[in-house]
């Protein structure tokens, strides 16, 4: 299957009708929305005409080759970067009229990459989300309401007999699940996971991915952007998916009807064999 780079992409999220027939409107308003967008640095046009949108209660997975645009698409979700053409609407603001800081409070960001220096114990760094900062600010004292919404979302993420231990000493599977408590600390209304797989082994990533399930279930209307390489690391609970190549989004909606052989071995240009059992998804080159 052939698409050309000027090609619309193909939304394939269900539509919603009324008893008559006709297109209902969505029962909710949107977490994010993505018109047309184009991304170009030092000349070059990293995303095009790129368009998207995502309503409370999604979860979503951006999907795609290295270099394909994923992270740019994350870095506008989260506030992080503007368009150089088209529009972004996150929680109902625009980009480029709204004070991004004040935004930025009601978006969680998960980045296993998270720069942290400090010997933070766990609460401490689940605390530092509220302030939106790699250290604990000086001076600042968080409320009790505060400090119990963290003692919470520790134990809700399995981090409980952690409570104390101090960033160097935790694995990275734990320190997952504490950059998630972080980015959920003041309970925003969108969750941005940027491959938070990374560096994990099978049972950590097993771990971390019953625990983004569980998380999707205990905030029905919390929605979810993650990115990853692999299917493997998608959690059963993704219900769209977009998939990225060369700065085109070229197919986006429900997952089962994106994530399928034909379109995933389009948008990695290789012959991928596409299976789904038991909530889970898998990926293997096609040999015959």
């Amino acid at each position: 299957m052939s698409m050309t780079p000027a090609s619309p992409p193909r939304d394939l999220r269900t539509a919603r009708t009324g008893e008559d027939g006709a297109l209902a409107p969505a029962p909710f308003e949107e977490v994010l929305r993505l018109e047309q967008v184009d991304v170009i640095r030092q000349g070059r046009r990293i995303l095009a005409e790129a368009s998207l949108t995502v309503r409370p209660g999604e979860h979503w997975a951006l999907i795609g080759p290295n270099g394909a645009g994923k992270s740019t698409i994350l870095s506008m979700c989260g506030a992080l970067e503007h368009p150089s053409r088209g529009t972004v609407h996150v929680l109902g603001e625009q980009l480029g009229r709204v004070e991004i800081r004040a935004l930025r409070e009601s978006i969680g960001h998960v980045n296993p990459r998270h720069p942290l220096r400090a010997a933070l114990t766990v609460r401490e760094v689940v605390l530092t989300g509220a302030t939106g900062t790699e250290e604990l600010m000086r001076r600042w004292k968080p409320s009790p309401e505060l400090t119990a919404r963290a003692d919470h979302l520790i134990r809700l993420l399995g981090l409980g007999d952690l409570h104390d231990a101090r960033w160097p000493t935790m694995s990275q599977g734990e320190r997952g699940r504490a950059l998630i408590a972080r980015a959920l600390v003041s309970d925003p209304r969108l969750l941005l996971l940027d491959e938070p797989s990374t560096g994990l082994d099978v049972a950590a990533r097993e771990l971390l991915l019953e625990t983004v399930d569980e998380l999707h279930r205990t905030h029905p209307e919390l929605a979810t952007v993650l990115v990853t390489h692999h299917l493997e690391e998608l959690p059963e609970s993704t219900t769209h998916a977009a998939l990225v190549r060369n700065g085109r989004i070229i197919a986006s909606g429900d997952v089962a009807e994106v994530l399928t052989t034909e379109l995933v071995t389009t948008c990695f240009d290789h012959p991928i064999r596409i299976e789904h059992h038991d909530g889970r998804w898998q990926a293997r080159a096609d040999r015959r």
